[in-house]
Formats: structure tokens, C-alpha cells, sequence
């Protein structure tokens, strides 16, 4: 068959014996570099524009980048006169500092160093490729080889920054292809680089270990990070950054365990826009730390407009369940996560640590609503129903009202066989629950007790209606009425649920009541809004008798409503 799996050898892992990274936690932030101008647009089928380009650069200054990769400008004309624009209109603000890419070839070092010419400070990343692979079957070259472009291009960017002192100059040196490359071979490239560099004497210089392509799961890369983070020379001196990619669809954890191996800094594209499956995504990690207290350094609370600026960029739509950019990530449909997520934020109280079921982070932080969290279609249940009319309408369901109430909206989902929105639930509880049979609005009513109980005389009519009354005693106001409709049509009451409510400010009506009752085995429900409670509960039980009579319990209600 074509799809063999015996073509493949397994990634070799490290054996490594002394391991520490397991038992480190990420307290601090490491520092970020934001790839998208470089990476992530010759990721694109289409590359951005200069303008698409400045638009990015402005909102990852904004977000709080501080390290910036804005192209490859020895590679193209498009990324050479974006570097000139920043720096010839002064766009670049003085914390942050631009990054450029070049491979280890001279005409393309000096060319690097013609666009950068005039700049504040910059970082010059200059890479070749040290794996097994490409040193065999790419460049025909041996360790020697591969070693001596490293220090070759080394030195050219040494001599390059000499020649413009006013500018302040940070070194930094990708062996490509790192994850495919010996560790003991990288490290001696490494040495190489660094002894022509010297940043023991103050040379800054960043050791970049690209996961390029990545081959093995998250704990080997950050083996391999921690081993030659532990042999390199002036460690202390330098500081060490990973960039992965999604290969296999890791690079995020790849680089928080990368970070907990030894790292100082990660590189990344915003929704992790690069090539084949991606960069690591600097949203996504950088939220990671934010859901565990730690301070990412970045202000990413304006998701929306994050989203907005990398598709007009980019041109790529962002998936719908992205981690916490996505439309649909804090939206729960299921019945049971509506349930949860609305009874854990009916007890929290304001300054209490997060602890929300289902949402790893309040969706306010990243400027998203609660009325985006709980949506309704077919396989919704009563929790997340209730959490609608109570957050859209301020209609507050006992628990019993919800279970009926839920398997109407459920029915109208599946016949529609999509989402429901929050109108269409209210339309459905006012027709099923709220709406009055002609003949059978409360007009009027009096109560009052005596030696006997409490006597009920409630008046009923409509629009076009003659106003009928009806009188009835008992022990409590609910009881008095339902005996009035029990003598008035010789017919048995029970009442078997009963639930009122007060409203909130900002509603015509002040009350809500909610009765279930049964007539001779026939059951059914109705609510009522009203000024007072009263009221509320005497207009629920005559439209839960009126719609059992109507449909046939009893009699026709034209049949049954006459003069008292």
C-alpha cells in the first residue's frame, strides 16, 4: 500500500541522564521576537506591501514587541526599502529594535548592512544550515566546511558593524536546522561563532536554536535545548533563543519547555502564520502565561483587533477555534459546560481569583463578552437556555421550568439544524409560557383574609371580552384562586410547581411568576411578568388552567368562561 509507515526511522532521542528542565516552572516571561515581517510573510502566497508591512510592524510596537524581525532585505527590494522607511522616516521608537535575516554570504552581509545604515540599534541574524542532511546531500560539504561559512559569515558581520559605530549592534547566529544537526557538531559551531564574536567583551550576541523543521516531540527539543545550553562557551554572556515550527503540531509547547530547559527568549509569528504548518504562535504562549498569573510583557486585551490587522496582512483567515483569538473559543454549546460556566459565575465575586469551569481565562481580558460565551443549538441543555433569558431578557427560570422549557428550544434547533439565537428563545418562551388565551387577562383582583382563610375575587376579561368573576377560599392566595376556577368549572386543580421572582432594574415589570398544574392528569406550565408579585402569580395560574381547558383537558374555554 502507499501510505507505509516503513520508510521512516524514528527520532533518536537525547540520552540524557541529568535532566533538569521537568522540574522548572515558567515564573517571568522570557523576551519576545516578533517574526511576522520575515518569516511569516514569506510564508504568504501573496507577500505584504510595504504599507501591509508598516500597518503589522505598528501594531506589534503597540502590543509590545521589542524586538522586531522586519525582513530579509538582502533578498528582496520590497524588504530593502521597508527597512529604509522605518529608518529614514524615523518609525522605529527607541525601545524597540529592528531584526534583519541574511545568510552567511558576503554580497548579501554588506547589502544587509546598506539597508540597516542610519539605525539607532540592530540586530543582524545571520544563519547557515549545520544538519546532517543538508551538509550531505545539499552542500556536499564536511564538518569543516560547514563550520568555516559559520565563521566566515561571522566575520563578515564583524567587519560590517565596525564600519558603522553609531549604531548599536547586537550579533545573532542560527545553525538552520537545528533540530536535524549533532549536538556535539552544533555546539562546536557555536564556539566557532562566538570566539570570532567575543561577547565576554561586550559584544551582545544571541544564540538563535531554530526547531526549522520540527522532528521529535516537545521534552526532546527541550533536551537538546538544556544540553548544549550546559557545554557552550560564555553561556553567561550570551542569551539563547529558540524558534520552532508546527511541523507537528507542538511548536507552542515545544517552546515553553524550551524556555524551562534554559532558554532566554522565543521567536514567533502572531496566530502562527509561517510556512508548511506554521511558526510557534506568540498569542497562544504568550496567553498561556497570562491564564497562569505571570505577566507576558504584551497587551493582547485587544483581540479583535489583533485578528482584524494579521488577516488584512496576512490575507489568512483566522480559524474559528484558534486558542483565545478564535470566534468560537469561549463559546460553549454543550448543555453541560452552559450549566457549569453559569453557575460558577453566579458565585464568583468580584476580585476573586479566576476559577471558571470551561474557561481557562475571564473572555473580558481579551475584550470578548460573556454574551459570546454560552450559545444555543441542539446539543445545548437547560443551564445554557436559562443563561440566555436570564443574561438577554433578566428572566430568571426555576430549575423545573428549565428542563421543560429546554426541550422546546431543543426541538426547534433540530428542525432548524443550526444555532438558535437569543430572539428566537425569547419568541418560543413567550408563546409557550407567556402568551394568554383571549378571555383570560387578569383585569382585576381582591384579596383579603378573614376568620376563615383568605377570600380571592379576581376579575377576567380581554380586549372584546366580557370581564368575568370569580370567587374562591382557602388558606393561601394561590389556593383561594384556584378553588374560584375549581367551583366556576367543576374541575380539579393541583398545583404541583410554583416559583416567583423579582425582576431588575431597567424592566417594565417588577415580577415574575412560574406555575405548573394539573387538571384530572393533564399537566402544564405558564409564567407571568407583572408590577408585583401578586399579580405576576394570579395571571400564571389562569393561563396554565386556561391553556389545559383549551386544549381540550376540560371543555372549550368559550364553552366554560361565563358570569360568575
Amino acid at each position: 500500500m502507499p501510505f507505509d509507515h516503513r520508510k521512516y526511522v524514528a527520532f533518536q532521542p537525547v540520552r540524557k541522564t541529568d535532566r533538569r528542565w521537568p522540574n522548572q516552572v515558567i515564573e517571568q516571561a522570557p523576551s519576545w521576537c516578533a517574526v511576522d515581517l520575515r518569516d511569516g510573510n514569506q510564508a504568504l502566497v501573496k507577500p505584504m506591501t510595504v504599507n501591509q508591512k508598516q500597518r503589522l510592524f505598528d501594531l506589534l510596537v503597540r502590543l509590545g514587541f521589542k524586538e522586531i524581525e522586519i525582513g530579509f532585505p538582502a533578498a528582496s527590494q520590497p524588504d530593502f526599502d521597508f527597512c529604509r522607511k522605518l529608518i529614514e522616516e524615523n518609525r522605529i521608537p527607541e525601545d524597540v529594535t529592528i531584526q534583519v535575516l541574511t545568510q552567511a554570504r558576503e554580497e548579501l552581509i554588506a547589502r544587509t548592512f546598506e539597508a540597516l545604515d542610519g539605525a539607532q540599534r540592530a540586530i543582524v541574524h545571520v544563519y547557515n544550515s549545520t544538519s546532517t542532511v543538508q551538509r550531505e546531500q545539499v552542500f556536499g560539504l564536511d564538518r569543516d566546511g560547514i563550520r568555516d561559512i559559520a565563521v566566515q559569515g561571522a566575520s563578515w558581520v564583524k567587519q560590517g558593524a565596525a564600519a558603522r559605530p553609531d549604531t548599536r549592534w547586537t550579533f545573532q547566529y542560527s545553525p538552520e536546522s537545528f533540530t536535524g544537526t549533532e549536538l556535539d557538531f552544533a555546539v562546536e559551531v557555536i564556539d566557532a561563532v562566538t570566539a570570532v564574536w567575543r561577547p565576554d567583551q561586550g559584544q551582545p550576541v544571541i544564540i538563535n536554536l531554530p526547531a526549522t523543521v520540527e522532528m521529535a516531540t516537545p521534552n526532546v527539543f527541550a533536551d537538546q535545548i538544556e544540553w548544549v545550553c550546559d557545554r557552550i562557551q560564555y553561556r553567561q554572556h550570551l542569551r539563547v533563543s529558540v524558534h520552532t515550527h508546527n511541523d507537528r503540531g507542538c511548536a507552542v509547547a515545544a517552546a515553553e519547555l524550551a524556555v524551562m530547559a534554559g532558554a532566554d527568549r522565543v521567536e514567533g509569528t502572531l496566530m502562527g502564520n509561517g510556512e508548511r504548518t506554521g511558526n510557534m504562535d506568540l498569542i497562544t504562549m504568550a496567553m498561556n502565561l497570562y491564564s497562569q498569573g505571570v505577566d507576558p510583557q504584551l497587551d493582547l486585551s485587544g483581540m479583535a483587533e489583533i485578528t482584524e490587522v494579521v488577516e488584512a496582512c496576512t490575507e489568512i483567515a483566522t480559524h474559528p477555534r484558534h486558542p483565545y483569538a478564535g470566534e468560537l473559543v469561549f463559546t460553549a454549546f454543550s448543555g453541560s459546560h452552559q450549566d457549569a460556566i453559569k453557575k460558577c459565575l453566579a458565585r464568583r465575586c468580584e476580585g476573586e481569583a479566576w476559577n471558571v469551569a470551561y474557561l481557562p481565562i475571564d473572555p473580558g481580558d481579551v475584550g470578548r463578552r460573556y454574551e459570546e460565551v454560552v450559545r444555543i443549538n441542539s446539543q445545548s441543555g437547560k443551564g445554557g437556555v436559562a443563561y440566555v433569558l436570564e443574561r438577554d431578557y433578566d428572566i430568571t427560570l426555576p430549575r423545573w421550568l428549565q428542563i421543560e422549557f429546554s426541550k422546546l428550544v431543543q426541538k426547534a434547533a433540530e428542525v432548524n439544524g443550526g444555532e438558535i439565537d437569543s430572539l428566537s428563545i425569547r419568541r418560543l418562551f413567550d408563546e409557550h409560557y407567556l402568551g394568554l388565551v383571549p378571555g383570560w387577562e387578569l383585569q382585576s383582583y381582591d384579596l383579603h383574609r378573614d376568620s376563615d382563610g383568605v377570600v380571592a375575587q379576581v376579575q377576567v376579561g380581554g380586549e372584546g371580552v366580557e370581564t368575568h368573576l370569580l370567587k374562591g377560599r382557602a388558606q393561601g392566595a394561590v389556593e383561594a384562586v384556584a378553588s374560584a376556577l375549581e367551583h366556576r368549572f367543576g374541575i380539579a386543580i393541583a398545583v404541583e410547581a410554583y416559583d416567583e421572582f423579582a425582576l431588575g432594574e431597567g424592566t417594565s415589570a417588577n415580577a415574575l411568576a412560574c406555575i405548573r398544574v394539573a387538571l384530572e392528569g393533564n399537566a402544564g406550565s405558564a409564567a407571568a411578568l407583572a408590577e408585583d408579585t401578586t399579580s405576576a402569580t394570579i395571571q400564571a395560574l389562569l393561563s396554565a388552567v386556561s391553556r389545559l381547558l383549551a386544549a381540550g383537558a376540560e371543555r372549550p374555554v368559550r364553552e366554560t368562561v361565563g358570569t360568575a
